[in-house]
């Protein structure tokens, strides 16, 4: 079995690969050699899928999905994994001490919370804000002690094999579903502080997307209740 999977959901990164993806192949190689890298295209229209082919080495693999769907992107990658870790990252959020943090680990699972402590949050005031009334609706609507579902985080193949079967949400909160169920049913959680430092401006709204996320995080509580 391979040490470590990293899935990564891309859609139209085109202009942005030729820069990322070397360097994500490069933090993933100062940690370990025994790796792949999952690119998941999902729906794009401007050569994404056939460039990340170009650009990466042996450890690269690009799934090519036919809709535009990150949660269907990083459920796919994860049922396709074949690492002991299963690691998310987007290709524009990676960080080399992460991935050293999660090999280290004897959790089921790690998430590098920008809510941490000790984490160094570089992100606009109102992005900070968004994840700060999210983990807030968490608490509220799930009673959950984690302090971040979103961005980057570890899972044993174990967990994913468990789990992500189940998980029913797409799109925003396919993540975040997961980790509840983990939660849950009682897993290890250890959460890590990270720099949070992107590589570029955030290319969705994130006032679009508010209506949607409180849509998803009730239609989860259902399943949840109900399951």
């Amino acid at each position: 079995m391979t040490t470590l999977s990293v899935v990564v959901p891309v859609h139209n990164e085109a202009a942005f690969l030729p820069t990322a993806l070397p360097a994500l192949v490069g933090a993933v190689r100062s940690v370990t050699d025994d790796a792949e890298i999952l690119v998941m295209e999902n729906g794009s229209t401007d050569g994404t899928a056939a460039l990340a082919t170009e650009l990466g080495g042996e450890q690269v693999r690009v799934i090519q999905l036919p809709v535009a769907d990150y949660g269907e992107a990083m459920k796919t990658g994860f049922e396709m994994a074949e690492g002991a870790w299963v690691i998310n990252v987007d290709i524009d959020y990676f960080s080399a001490q992460f991935f050293r943090s999660v090999l280290a680990s004897d959790a089921d699972l790690v998430i590098g919370s920008k809510r941490d402590p000790g984490s160094d949050d570089r992100r606009p005031l109102v992005r900070r804000l968004a994840t700060a009334v999210f983990n807030l609706l968490l608490r509220l609507l799930f009673r959950s002690g984690v302090s971040d579902t979103h961005g980057m985080k570890g899972f044993r193949k174990s967990v994913i094999d468990e789990f992500v079967p189940v998980t029913r949400s797409r799109t925003d909160l396919f993540d975040t579903e997961l980790v509840l169920r983990a939660e849950r049913a009682g897993r290890r959680i250890q959460e890590v502080p990270v720099v949070v430092e992107e590589l570029r401006e955030a290319r969705s709204s994130l006032f679009r997307r508010v209506p949607r996320t409180l849509r998803g995080l009730w239609r989860i509580r259902r399943i949840l209740r109900a399951g």
